[in-house]
């Protein structure tokens, strides 16, 4: 189904592949360049530099300058949780998401409709960010990542305890997890604080920058520390005997892992419920840890924003309309340029 400015009942239509705010004048994670964009939260796939004027949180804009530069964008404003915001004819709302740190829900009212674009999101406890809070509104447009019945995540606790299980029974082995730079790194440091965890936690060179941006940000983590840098003698590698070790996935399939002893691989995403992506990926202890809400999150968020319209994106697209349908809910697909499930989960 096609978005176009033939469906003026709403806030927003879909324009040359972005959501569009007609009233406002403005885009929302806009990947091609427009002069004025709301950025839910600083991943690549929604934060992209160049853009003339920039709304988001603040930590979203202290994540892009750490990522692309203090000029990533002609001028940004940072714009509060709960704070709202007249811009031309439309007024603007940010909300948390439980997605990464700074990660919000966009909440635009034009003539006392309200859409909200949730941007990703999870409703699982993260102590690295603030928790979603469900919005109510006519229009919800949701991420749609894991929406298929089969993702259902497991309680965090449980995958935590799965791990240290695994290096108390290995202890003469790392153990290598493959995280993303932003969010799923540090939500694991502060789970790994949670659960008592009192071994090394070490993080390969680029995990490191934003890992100390979220501490200087307020976010409390454990301590850790950083891969020694050059070559590694025999004793810098007996260090990580019985470590946990946090990684891009580029680096852990590069020889920079030839280093680590013997490493158990791991993989923290909500895609690790599908066993055979695991294995792919040369995943030896899989983790069912995921920065996106999964079936029932998805489902229960779409009740609770009481919304008669929802526009799905980023996913399972057909799916959740069809379930949409069956609970007496207008639903349609939105195909918003440049997302895909190739990113973390």
């Amino acid at each position: 189904m096609t978005m176009s400015r033939a469906q003026p009942k709403y806030p927003l239509i879909l324009e040359r592949g972005a959501l569009f705010c007609p009233a406002g004048g403005f885009y929302i994670d806009p990947l091609r360049v427009v002069d004025r964009a709301i950025v839910t939260h600083g991943h690549s796939d929604h934060c992209r530099p160049g853009h003339g004027k920039v709304l988001a949180t603040a930590a979203t804009l202290a994540i892009a300058r750490a990522r692309y530069g203090e000029r990533a964008f002609g001028a940004a404003q940072a714009l509060a949780y709960g704070e709202r915001l007249k811009i031309g004819d439309a007024t603007v709302m940010l909300a948390p998401a439980g997605h990464v740190l700074g990660s919000a829900q966009v909440v635009v009212e034009v003539d006392g409709v309200r859409a909200v674009v949730s941007g990703d999101y999870k409703r699982t406890a993260d102590p690295t960010c603030q928790p979603f809070e469900a919005i109510r509104c006519d229009l919800f447009i949701t991420e749609a990542t894991f929406a298929i019945p089969v993702f259902r995540h497991p309680p965090v606790e449980d995958e935590i305890a799965r791990l240290l299980a695994s290096v108390q029974a290995f202890p003469e082995r790392a153990h290598a997890i493959s995280v993303y730079p932003l969010g799923k790194c540090q939500r694991l440091i502060a789970e790994l604080g949670r659960s008592g965890w009192g071994g090394p936690i070490v993080l390969h060179s680029g995990l490191v920058k934003l890992t100390e941006l979220y501490q200087q940000l307020g976010v409390t983590l454990p301590e850790w520390r950083a891969a020694a840098a050059g070559k590694w003698d025999a004793a810098a590698r007996d260090s990580l005997r019985g470590a946990i070790v946090l990684a891009p996935g580029s680096a852990l399939s590069d020889k920079w892992a030839r280093r680590l002893p013997d490493p158990v691989m791991c993989g923290a995403s909500g895609w690790m419920t599908v066993r055979q992506r695991a294995k792919q990926s040369g995943v030896e202890l899989p983790l069912i840890i995921s920065d996106h809400a999964d079936w029932d999150a998805i489902c229960a968020t779409i009740r609770e924003t009481e919304a008669e319209m929802v526009w799905i994106t980023h996913g399972a697209e057909e799916a959740l309309a069809h379930w949409c349908q069956t609970q007496g809910v207008q639903a349609a697909p939105l195909s918003i340029a440049g997302r895909s499930d190739a990113e973390p989960g």
